[in-house]
């Protein structure tokens, strides 16, 4: 299929940006890599009026670690968030998630913030901001704002930005050096998205358990220092709290049952990492 019509603005500043989504509002869409919103524009999911390109803005393309924080910006690609040094030591969950995301085709054109801003509950990097406790930067002609992950995400490809408002970066809190993370992922294929995805984040004092691909929207949960049968019992009470999808690929039992084993084996990954 062919997309519909829609104007094009190539836009050469945040400015522009902001002044074309102030005039447009719900009826204008950000692109940078393109490699979600295109194929939706090629089957009519999306219909813009207005397509408003960021990809060539200096300003959105840094990886910033500055203090105990790493900054991404809505022009960073894939690829070059897992080539970069500063993920690897700054945000080694990231770093592990990443080669999950897509194939290294998309991953050459797909940004980080893109996959945050489609926010499709199967998708790695969204389950990664939340496990981590990050954020978003929102800006607009009227204000700019940081919005929790926990807050940002509010359903099926649903997120609280507003039509005036794009996202500038992704921000997430630096690792601790008495943490540990790990990631898992179950999927028909590598590169497709998760059926079930795990993120663990443990330390001496508790753990932080995050879930995509089941429910709507990525979900977690704070554990204390649990293991044996509590932690077990602990994940089953998660699993079943999950308003787990019924789809093509799996049943709502399957999904939780995978919750179960690989949030487990998840959480024990990250453990021996720790020790």
């Amino acid at each position: 299929m062919k997309p519909p019509n829609f104007d094009y603005i190539r836009a050469e500043s945040v400015a522009e940006a902001h002044a074309a989504l102030a005039e447009y509002g719900g009826e204008a869409r950000v692109i940078a890599g393109g490699q979600t919103l295109v194929p939706m524009l090629s089957m009519r999911l999306a219909r813009p009026k207005v397509l408003i390109d960021i990809m060539h803005l200096a300003e959105l393309k840094d990886i910033a670690a500055k203090g105990d924080a790493l900054r991404i910006g809505a022009g960073v690609r894939q690829a070059e968030a897992l080539a970069s040094r500063d993920v690897a030591e700054k945000a080694p969950l990231l770093a592990a998630a990443l080669p999950w995301v897509g194939h290294a085709q998309t991953r050459n054109r797909g940004t980080l913030c893109g996959s945050v801003a489609h926010a499709d509950p199967s998708a790695e990097i969204p389950l990664v901001l939340l496990a981590l406790g990050g954020s978003v930067a929102l800006s607009s002609h009227r204000k700019r704002r940081s919005v929790s992950a926990a807050d940002f995400f509010t359903g099926m490809m649903s997120t609280a930005r507003a039509d005036d408002e794009m996202i500038e970066a992704i921000v997430l809190p630096a690792k601790r050096p008495d943490t540990s993370t790990a990631f898992q992922e179950f999927g028909r294929r590598h590169g497709d998205f998760a059926i079930v995805a795990c993120a663990a984040v443990v330390s001496p004092d508790g753990i932080t358990f995050a879930v995509g691909g089941v429910a709507d929207k990525p979900e977690r949960r704070d554990f204390p220092a649990l293991d044996g049968s509590p932690l077990d019992d602990a994940i089953d009470a998660f699993a079943w709290e999950l308003d787990a999808r019924e789809d093509l690929h799996a049943t709502a039992p399957y999904r939780r049952e995978l919750v179960r084993r690989m949030g487990r084996a998840t959480i024990e990954e990250a453990r021996r990492c720790l020790a």
